[in-house]
């Protein structure tokens, strides 16, 4: 097990990202539970704000061909596939899987691609026999609740051969959990890192891991004083 930052070639984001209580709404939450064309390429409070192709994740998928070796890769949540695609423009010989719950990604998947990737009702469905990937890649898994968090750790061990990675929503502070809060739109499962090690020992997770924070995705609150009670704060702006 091992922190390492498999998305280092992503282009850095240099954008500062401010955020309140009132930033990101039940509303925008509930849109973006949707996962359709507006939580993709709708109002940036909704989710991406408009996801497309820029070759961003050709970078990624160098680093995971040189650093892991691998003949066979499942990627846990394709989206609209584009990792899976610069994959498969590296070596067609790949055996290459994915799994998807969006049927808006996955019409938006290029072409080529769609064939690889199983519609499933919930990330936590594997539907793969045992020890059939070199290498498993699932961002975002803290949109899982904790039982399904434990459940498709265990079956990302069950399925792979022990080389994956994975994100993991986390904060060092109260004033980092808050802000990482305020902008997730589908974060359910957001620990300490010193929480999410505990999770990934218990289920004997073997692959590397990066944590999303509040640093990471640039985020600054509006507010003049962090407040010690938030919701007090919610309260007397209602």
């Amino acid at each position: 097990m091992r922190e390492f930052n498999l998305l280092e070639g992503l282009p850095e984001s240099k954008t500062i990202r401010e955020v309140s209580p009132t930033t990101r709404t039940i509303k925008n939450r509930i849109i973006a539970s949707e996962r359709g064309e507006e939580f993709y390429d709708g109002d940036r409070n909704n989710g991406y704000g408009g996801y497309v192709y820029d070759g961003r994740w050709e970078p990624v998928a160098y680093t995971i061909v040189n650093t892991y070796r691998p003949d066979s890769i499942l990627q846990v949540g394709t989206e609209k596939g584009y990792l899976l695609y610069e994959l498969n423009k590296i070596s067609s010989g790949f055996f290459l899987r994915g799994t998807e719950v969006s049927d808006y990604a996955l019409d938006e998947t290029p072409i080529h691609i769609k064939n690889k990737i199983s519609k499933v009702s919930s990330l936590a469905q594997f539907p793969f026999g045992d020890n059939n990937f070199d290498f498993i890649v699932m961002l975002g898994m803290y949109s899982l609740n904790l039982e399904d968090v434990i459940f498709t750790l265990k079956e990302i061990q069950r399925v792979g051969r022990g080389k994956s990675f994975i994100t993991l929503g986390a904060f060092e502070t109260e004033e980092e959990e808050s802000l990482f809060r305020q902008w997730s739109l589908l974060g359910t499962t957001i620990l300490s890192k010193n929480d999410w090690r505990e999770v990934l020992e218990y289920v004997g997770y073997t692959g590397d891991y990066w944590f999303t924070t509040a640093k990471t995705l640039n985020l600054v609150s509006t507010l003049k004083e962090f407040p010690k009670d938030i919701f007090s704060h919610l309260r007397d702006n209602a």
